[in-house]
């Protein structure tokens, strides 16, 4: 393929054909000079008949922009494709010294003439223009293309040149093909399919899909301790774990489900700090992503989509109460706050923020702390919610038959 000379190896081509071939057909015009300068520098310095070649534009093209390398990128690895250019170029003629406008229309005649019986460029003439431009050796021929300018845009084309117009044409050629410099990545040959070369693995079957998640007694959340049931289709406990992923912790955490109520749903109980003390640090309150997984023996794991999970946490009010004026308040959560969480205490309607947060490490089992300030505290009895990424402890109980909901007194702080 080229190298990055071969914009400069096509634009050398061009110029020695014209200059060759030009003269050949009209005998007037033998001492044409084709020159590769700016419009408005082009006629500086020359009193001779000329013809100005000027590129003017470079654009992708969109045919060879995605494709791999012929003969260089093999079926299975993976490399950048060439940097696949098309050339457009501006030819412009001049008279002689005496500004004869019928000369300047030979010339452009001529070059019209000779770039129509030679719209391909050969690979002997590209390599003995600029030798090492590789342009002679890409796959695709270099070819050349009339290109239409509309007068609005040669007119906006010769006044962002800054000369006075004269008669022009406009030429693409393509494709010239650079390589690119980064390396491609050659995968080893393939020596067996799968374990002991027993091929690809099916699975017969579809993916579980989860639609929701029930809370118990229609809270918005749930807490450490509680059953949870999870609806969906094509739900299965057998072979199966949910899989409960947040961005606060390093590692998922996974629980094997149990068979739910009804056919399209199933529980799971998340174990409290009394059934599994290690609870305590491996949850933290917050927002969950939930996910089904169910894999054979051997198989391919089938993965659910992911919902929303909201686990609240659990909170202990020290003290319950206290007089009026500044109220100093710290609130024990369990499961413990993970680094980076926001944490608010909600006195009432009254949001305030953490003056700290303690986080044990882990080997102490103990809970973490917040600790809270909250200024002109006038007296009253207020219900106390511990709001960690969003997700609000529960400070409602449930009692007698049917269940009556109520405000736990255990987070409630009377001020007096």
């Amino acid at each position: 393929m080229s190298s990055p000379f071969a914009i400069a190896a096509a634009t050398a081509t061009l110029r020695n054909l014209l200059s060759v071939q030009i003269p050949q057909r009209d005998a007037e015009l033998a001492d044409l000079e084709v020159t590769t300068q700016p419009p408005d520098l082009a006629r500086k310095g020359v009193t001779k008949a000329q013809l100005n070649l000027y590129l003017y534009q470079t654009t992708v093209n969109a045919g060879w922009r995605n494709l791999d390398n012929p003969r260089q990128v093999r079926p299975g690895e993976t490399g950048l494709p060439p940097l696949a250019l098309n050339l457009h170029y501006l030819l412009t003629a001049y008279g002689r010294d005496t500004d004869d406008e019928t000369i300047s229309h030979r010339v452009l005649g001529g070059a019209m003439s000779v770039l129509h019986d030679h719209a391909v460029l050969g690979r002997a003439e590209i390599g003995s223009a600029l030798a090492g431009s590789g342009l002679d050796e890409q796959f695709e021929r270099v070819r050349i293309t009339p290109s239409s300018l509309p007068m609005d845009e040669m007119s906006k084309l010769w006044t962002a040149l800054q000369t006075p117009y004269r008669v022009s044409a406009g030429y693409e050629v393509t494709v010239v093909l650079i390589d690119s410099l980064a390396g491609a990545r050659a995968a080893l040959p393939v020596l067996k399919r799968g374990a002991d070369d027993r091929g690809a693995k099916a699975v017969a079957g579809r993916a579980p899909v989860l639609a929701g998640v029930r809370y118990p007694r229609s809270q918005p959340a749930a807490r450490l301790g509680d059953d949870i049931a999870i609806t969906g289709s094509n739900l299965t406990i057998a072979n199966a774990r949910l899989r409960f992923t947040s961005t606060r912790l390093a590692v998922p955490i996974e629980l094997a489900p149990s068979l739910g109520d009804r056919a399209d749903e199933i529980k799971v109980h998340l174990p409290s700090i009394a059934e599994d003390a290690t609870a305590l640090t491996t949850w933290a309150p917050g927002l969950y992503t939930l996910a089904l997984i169910v894999q054979e023996a051997g198989g391919i794991p089938l993965v659910s989509n992911e919902i929303a999970f909201a686990l609240a946490p659990i909170v202990t009010l020290t003290p319950t109460a206290a007089g009026a004026g500044t109220l100093n308040l710290t609130a024990t959560c369990v499961p413990r706050i993970a680094s980076g969480q926001r944490t608010l205490l909600m006195l009432g309607d009254r949001p305030c923020t953490a003056a700290s947060i303690d986080v044990p490490p882990p080997a102490a089992g103990a809970p973490s702390s917040a600790k809270f300030t909250v200024p002109t505290v006038v007296a009253d009895t207020y219900v106390v919610r511990l709001r960690v990424d969003g997700i609000d402890s529960m400070p409602v109980v449930s009692s007698g038959t049917p269940p009556v909901p109520s405000f736990d007194p255990a987070q409630q702080v009377v001020v007096s």
